[in-house]
């Protein structure tokens, strides 16, 4: 049976700006990638953090049903968050330790029910550090915003 990945990644123009998500969904047998999926997409006015969440949301809500997968972020923010600080958040109605409300409580939310159906893995890598997936995510990412970018005149 193929194990199933997904190689998540964010960007953003200026924070907030135009923004952009990108996934590499793989599944493999071994080292062999026997199947690929590519995703992305992106926002005319956003922040990094909401991107980086919009490309793990995508990446769970695209699968058509309940899977077993490994999903990869350089982001420590959607890492810690969904790992950890989203059950003390969801213990006090969905306010921070400060009685703050969360940031991006809907992406959170979206997130949460995303990952519910599935038995997900999460893994942190660092960015930009030559991890030939990481870097294919955010190729797509940054595709995803393009749309977005003002156009410059021309001159």
């Amino acid at each position: 049976m193929a194990e199933l990945f997904a190689y998540t990644d964010g960007a953003c123009s200026g924070n907030p700006g135009p923004g952009g998500w990108g996934v590499l969904l793989l599944a493999k047998q071994g080292a062999e990638v026997v199947k690929e999926r590519c995703l992305q997409g992106g926002e005319a006015d956003t922040t990094n953090n909401r991107m980086e969440l919009l490309a793990a949301i995508n990446a769970l809500e695209t699968l058509e049903k309940p899977s077993q997968l490994t999903v990869v972020t350089d982001s420590a923010y959607v890492k810690n968050g969904v790992t950890g600080w989203i059950f003390g958040w969801k213990r006090n109605g969905w306010k921070t330790s400060n009685k703050k409300p969360v940031k991006n409580v809907d992406l959170w939310q979206r997130l949460d029910a995303a990952q519910e159906r599935h038995a997900v893995t999460w893994k942190w890598i660092k960015g930009h550090a030559g991890h030939a997936e990481n870097e294919r995510a955010d190729e797509l990412a940054r595709a995803g915003m393009e749309p977005f970018k003002p156009k410059k005149a021309a001159g």
